[in-house]
Order: C-alpha cells, then sequence, then structure tokens
C-alpha cells in the first residue's frame, strides 16, 4: 500500500478534525463568564489555528519541493 497516497487523505482528517476543536473553543470561549477561562480557550485556540497554518504550509513547501526536483534532468538540487 502506497503511504503517499493516503497523505492527503489522513490530512484533510486532521485539519477537519482541528477546524471542529477550534470551533468548540471558540464557541466555550463565548459562553464562558470566567475571565481566566475565556483567555485559556481563547490561547489554545490561538496555538491550534497556528498548527493549522503551519501543517498547510509544510505541506505545500513539500509539494513545491517535489514539483520542481532537479535542473534539465539533472539530480543536482532544487531550483
Amino acid at each position: 500500500m502506497d503511504v503517499n497516497a493516503q497523505w492527503p487523505k489522513h490530512r484533510d482528517d486532521v485539519l477537519s478534525t482541528l477546524n471542529v476543536i477550534i470551533e468548540v473553543l471558540d464557541l466555550a470561549k463565548e459562553m464562558s463568564g470566567i475571565t481566566p477561562a475565556k483567555a485559556a480557550f481563547g490561547s489554545v485556540s490561538a496555538v491550534l489555528v497556528v498548527i493549522r497554518v503551519l501543517s498547510l504550509l509544510f505541506y505545500l513547501d513539500k509539494f513545491r519541493a517535489h514539483m520542481y526536483v532537479g535542473l534539465n534532468d539533472q539530480p543536482g538540487g532544487l531550483c
């Protein structure tokens, strides 16, 4: 079984899960009446957003590196 073929589906599942968790934390932040709890929910939500964005950037950078390997069919580096 090809691991790379299943990576996009796995990545989509992870990103969907992160989106749901972020939405739940935002809702909990809005519903909470305790100020320290609001700060905690907001902080955790912000960290998860950063993780989501960085994972997307890492995936796009990895894809780009595989697209442009070699120079004129010579295995000498990235162009």
